[in-house]
């Protein structure tokens, strides 16, 4: 089992320290800037072995260079798009495992965000760490790929058991949560979740990890195959990758 500590930065990012128990392995999850990390580990008394890349954008690799010069880590990221993760020593892709330490990863491809973006499923400890491809609530913003590669990359991610915590990136949910309401508003889980959000945001209390069951039941981008949120977007019988396309372009607008 990994223990996980869940680090803020910048204006609304996550980064994760994970530390396999077993062997002591500590990894750190898109290191968006490296002082508070190794400040949070150095608390912990935790020692940074490895990072885990998801993709190449800057809040999520900005802190490769620096950690790896303090601590001698290994950096593990995406064989997709290798050369714009810094200082990436081994390379992984879909169907790949990776053990860290006693803890074995299963490493998916799930571009439609950026081109070469990877999720990690930590089974054993039913913690998936996602990027920027799931948001509680949410997805990404499409910037490299295209719907039908989204869609895809989402299933994959919706496959995995109703159990399994989301450790996203972002603190994105309570403006999710509004988008979600405009196109699945008749959702009665979903409305109860908004209001919960509500709750914890006004306390100033994270709203991540979410749980996968709950974002089956919530997530519009989750949804796209749903008759009633097709419907709701004007798209009633169409294909799942058409009112994919549809819920993204309108979140974009939102």
């Amino acid at each position: 089992m990994i223990e996980i500590h869940q680090i803020p930065v910048l204006s609304d990012n996550y980064v994760y320290l994970i530390r396999d128990q077993r062997s002591g392995s500590v990894g750190v999850v898109d290191p968006a800037v490296a002082e508070p990390v190794m400040e949070a580990a150095g608390r912990l008394g935790w020692k940074i072995t490895h990072i885990l890349n998801t993709h190449h954008h800057g809040d999520h690799v900005g802190g490769n260079r620096k950690i790896k010069a303090a601590t001698g880590c290994v950096i593990v990221g995406p064989r997709a798009d290798a050369g714009r993760i810094p200082g990436i020593d081994v390379q992984v892709g879909d169907g790949d495992f990776y053990d860290f330490g006693g803890a074995r990863a299963t490493v998916y491809d799930v571009p439609g965000h950026t081109r070469g973006h990877i999720a990690f499923w930590f089974a054993e400890s039913t913690a998936l760490f996602c990027g920027d491809t799931l948001f509680a609530l949410g997805c990404g913003r499409m910037f490299e790929g295209n719907p039908d590669q989204f869609w895809t990359s989402l299933c994959k991610l919706r496959d995995l058991p109703d159990e399994t915590r989301v450790f996203c990136a972002h603190e994105y949910t309570q403006a999710n949560a509004r988008f979600a309401l405009s196109v699945d508003g008749d959702n009665a889980a979903l409305v109860e979740r908004s209001n919960r959000i509500d709750a914890a945001r006004a306390e100033n209390k994270p709203t991540v990890p979410s749980l996968l069951g709950e974002e089956k039941a919530t997530n519009p981008f989750l949804r796209v195959d749903d008759a009633s949120l097709a419907a709701n977007v004007g798209l009633a019988g169409h294909d799942p990758v058409a009112v994919f396309a549809e819920v993204r372009a309108r979140k974009d607008n939102f």
